[in-house]
């Protein structure tokens, strides 16, 4: 098991909880001493649940919360029955579950109310790194479309709707120096079922068309900008509408846009 599938196995937070075996406990000392990454997840998950406890009860002095902390671990004996050698973070952290359970209106505390907050406490873990990666993503995705838009080795080909369909537009992003080519097809409305949008180089004189690429899964979230294969030689651009899988040669009577270089 590496670094990152022990933290997320959940034995961290049984850990902070005191539920683990004293040879477990030592386990994880020895991973946290070792692993920097694992110490600062246990001490997380320990700030967390005492910012939990003052969440819910904001009125609470730094007097009374070391009270009725030390009142605990003077007493963890009857209120929770761990082991004399369990580690203080284990107690601290029965400590801060007791205040949260007290700020919620409960006079006490029992294992099984204990394992709720920690099925809570791990869904809201996890809840937060989805969110931490979609953000992530996002940044990942602007940036990209911001470094295509900025290019100046790309040269931007407009392609106006044609008589199919006159309101469709589309941006191609052809950069002449890799010859990569992106297509911005926010512009064009969405496929019938059982269609797919077909992109063609061109040369006009005469007019002979390659096909490079079908647009079907886009290269950035969901912007609708699509990277097709590369081109060298292009005097223009077209956009067809062609049955799944794309075809040979281009559906003239449904050119959906048009643009030369």
């Amino acid at each position: 098991m590496n670094t990152r599938e022990y933290i997320e196995s959940g034995i961290l937070e049984l850990y902070v909880f005191g539920k683990l075996s004293e040879d477990e406990n030592t386990d994880v000392q020895i991973r946290a001493n070792e692993y920097p990454e694992i110490k600062k997840e246990i001490e997380s998950i320990e700030q967390a649940i005492i910012n939990l406890s003052y969440s819910v009860a904001p009125h609470l002095s730094n007097e009374n919360f070391n009270a009725i902390r030390k009142a605990l671990l003077e007493r963890e004996t009857a209120v929770v029955p761990l082991k004399p050698k369990t580690n203080r973070a284990a107690y601290l952290g029965w400590a801060a579950s007791f205040l949260l359970l007290l700020g919620a209106g409960f006079l006490y505390f029992q294992m099984n109310q204990g394992d709720i907050l920690l099925k809570d406490s791990k869904q809201k873990n996890d809840q937060l790194q989805k969110s931490v990666v979609t953000l992530q993503e996002q940044n990942k995705n602007n940036e990209t479309i911001l470094n295509l838009l900025k290019n100046e080795k790309n040269t931007l080909v407009t392609l106006a709707g044609q008589t199919v369909a006159p309101e469709a537009k589309a941006k191609i992003y052809w950069n002449q120096e890799d010859h990569s080519v992106y297509v911005d097809a926010s512009g064009l409305p969405e496929a019938p079922k059982g269609h797919v949008y077909q992109v063609w180089s061109l040369k006009m004189d005469p007019l002979t068309p390659t096909s490079i690429g079908l647009l079907e899964k886009t290269e950035i979230g969901n912007s609708k900008i699509f990277k097709v294969d590369n081109t060298a030689d292009a005097e223009g651009f077209g956009i067809t509408l062609e049955p799944a899988g794309g075809s040979a040669a281009p559906t003239m009577d449904q050119l959906y846009t048009l643009g030369k270089v």
